[in-house]
């Protein structure tokens, strides 16, 4: 077994969605789910096959988002796993609605940091392991940082 370092893709803007998944209707469930949550949002998904064919599914409302959707999930390459890209909303409106959604048994991150996963490789093929969601913490937040924190929920409107 050889594990790897995957580097994920993120478009200026927008955040990812990463998961693991076990039927092939999960392109058409995630598709539902964001377009009946948010109208405006702008995403791609892309979900990799694990028997069949093991095509990659693609579905999306934005060709960009769906082709770097694809790209990253050519770079993980492993079975049931799915990216989500989106950008016009942010994953904390999906996430309860992914996670109730049938097919899917787990999400790794929803973020719009820097991600890396870690890919174990074997003879049968790929399997997600674990992500390395941003960047280690510097310290512990003071008075000025809780304030400036709870400004931001405000203005982003997730706290009146």
């Amino acid at each position: 077994m050889e594990l790897k370092s995957v580097a994920m893709e993120i478009p200026e803007a927008s955040n990812i969605i990463i998961g693991q998944t076990h039927f092939i209707k999960t392109v058409e469930d995630l598709y539902e789910i964001m377009v009946g949550i948010s109208p405006q949002v702008k995403f791609g998904i892309a979900f990799c096959e694990a028997s069949g064919p093991c095509l990659i599914r693609v579905a999306g409302n934005d060709q960009n988002l769906q082709e770097v959707a694809i790209k990253n999930a050519q770079s993980l390459a492993a079975g049931h796993s799915f990216v989500i890209l989106l950008k016009d909303a942010y994953p904390i409106n999906f996430l309860n609605a992914i996670k109730q959604c049938p097919e899917v048994c787990n999400i790794y991150c929803a973020t719009a940091n820097p991600v890396q996963v870690i890919v174990a490789e074997t003879e049968q093929g790929c399997g997600i392991v674990g992500v390395v969601d941003g960047f280690s913490p510097k310290g512990v937040e003071s008075a000025d940082d809780v304030k400036a924190r709870k400004e931001l929920l405000r203005k982003i409107g997730y706290k009146l």
